[in-house]
């Protein structure tokens, strides 16, 4: 807010507040209300700090607070922890209010870096082939017609333990179920498993799904402390003792955003607490199908209470929405009459295509056609990111960034997106309303097959994340 406009809109508050009636916080949110539809304070205006403003007005913090908290009610103000509050501008949201999109309805010409997306490859023409192959069978197209299952058909639920499998994990056909994608298992098994005004610990910054999906369905969310390999044990065990904690949600493997993975003493160690406290665990296991030779997931540790999530979304094909969920067999009924409940069943025409997939060793080679890709892309820009601290993991399609300092996150994000440029700041992952660390994801897997303008994209970001500010350190790129 520029000088002049500061004191105006200071000296508009202190009449507002001479004229009573009414509470002085609704006192000034009215006026404040009144200057930002008449135009007087400009869209994306930074209000005063709440301490700055209650000192010249003469009232506590806690009324410009409520002030504040009326107007972003109202949808006129967005607030940014670290930042301050905002006039919103059009079509504006908080990103922790409108959550996370992968599909975005923006002008052709703006490249989105904020998205991890699966990089299309050859699964058109080997969609192409099953199509034509399942054209001449009518009796397989003929049930494909029918209802099936909530769980969905043994051969269906038999693929999907394949597919959740590893070489030292094995998943049970029986204890899988077919949902439309990871984000409707995760709400499936929210709704079967948890009720309103439940507790879930997961990381302090998680998967804005879930966030998402909590909001919705009333269940609150409490931020568990990370370090670099992820969920602090101590800090998910001082949650528990602290709060009644009905599940965890976490993500062992390629945690988003941070990429950061639990070691096996970690993940017994998590196992143990949840245990001890009777706490579910869900774990989402997305990106972790990206990893040869992961670790053995939570569900192996604790198989009586872990959910795990897993889908073809990431390795083989966003759009035939294709997700499995791992139960212990005594809860797979209640999460079956949850699918029933939300869409009767998943799609059968897609999981015939990714059995099919999954059965003839199609999916198998598609996830390693991507595995390639998302190593090829990084390989292109990561000396664009030299001068900067950096996590990511090899199979992994993002980088996680610091942001030097005095520059903070939400700035990058304003100076790339008048470039053009998309990325994805702390914000969006942050759980409650606690300070959010100054780091950005990138990701590399834009759908575009022009490197150029990959690598254009990343050196812009590079060249925002250095320009005037001090020297960065070399850069760090964590191979968890």
């Amino acid at each position: 807010m520029a000088v002049k406009e500061s004191i105006d809109t200071v000296s508009m508050l202190k009449n507002a507040l001479s004229v009573p009636p009414g509470a002085k916080y609704k006192r000034l949110a009215k006026a404040l209300e009144a200057g930002i539809l008449s135009g007087d304070i400009g869209a994306g205006t930074k209000l005063l700090p709440q301490r700055i403003l209650a000192d010249r007005l003469g009232v506590t913090v806690g009324t410009i607070s409520r002030a504040y908290a009326e107007l972003e009610r109202m949808g006129l103000v967005t607030a940014r922890v670290g930042d301050g509050t905002f006039v919103r501008q059009s079509g504006q949201e908080t990103l922790r209010s409108q959550g996370f999109r992968n599909f975005v309805d923006e002008i052709p010409e703006w490249y989105d870096m904020s998205r991890n997306m699966h990089i299309p490859g050859p699964e058109i023409s080997f969609l192409e082939e099953s199509l034509r192959n399942l054209s001449g069978d009518t009796r397989k197209l003929h049930e494909l017609m029918l209802y099936m299952p909530e769980a969905g058909a043994p051969r269906f639920r038999q693929a999907g333990a394949e597919w959740l499998s590893t070489d030292t994990f094995q998943a049970h056909p029986e204890q899988t179920l077919c949902v439309n994608g990871g984000q409707h298992g995760l709400i499936c098994t929210l709704m079967a498993l948890l009720r309103a005004g439940d507790t879930v610990v997961t990381e302090q910054l998680t998967y804005p799904g879930l966030i998402s999906a909590s909001r919705l369905l009333g269940i609150r969310l409490l931020g568990a402390a990370m370090d670099e390999e992820g969920l602090l044990p101590e800090s998910l065990n001082e949650l528990c003792q602290q709060h009644r904690v009905t599940a965890l949600y976490c993500t062992p493997t390629l945690q988003n955003p941070t990429t950061a993975t639990l070691s096996p003493p970690r993940r017994e160690a998590i196992a143990r607490i949840c245990r001890q406290h009777n706490v579910l665990i869900i774990e989402d296991e997305t990106h972790a199908v990206l990893v040869g030779g992961r670790a053995l997931p939570l569900s192996h540790y604790a198989p009586e209470r872990s959910i795990l999530i897993g889908g073809l979304s990431k390795a083989v094909s966003a759009g035939l929405r294709v997700g499995y969920l791992h139960a212990p067999a005594a809860l797979v009924s209640r999460i079956a009459s949850a699918i029933r409940a939300s869409c009767w069943m998943a799609t059968p025409l897609a999981f015939e295509l990714a059995t099919q997939w999954i059965e003839n060793g199609t999916a198998r080679e598609l996830r390693q056609q991507q595995v390639i890709e998302i190593r090829r892309r990084k390989e292109l820009v990561e000396g664009t990111l030299a001068r900067l601290n950096y996590r990511t993991h090899p199979q992994c399609p993002h980088f996680w960034i610091e942001v030097p300092e005095p520059w903070r996150a939400s700035d990058i994000e304003r100076d790339l997106r008048l470039k053009n440029l998309l990325i994805a700041t702390a914000e969006a992952f942050a759980v409650g309303r606690a300070a959010v660390p100054q780091f950005v994801r990138a990701s590399i897997s834009n759908t575009t097959q022009d490197d150029r303008l990959l690598q254009s994209a990343f050196a812009t970001l590079a060249d925002a994340l250095q320009a005037d500010g001090p020297e960065s350190e070399p850069g760090i790129a964590a191979q968890l």
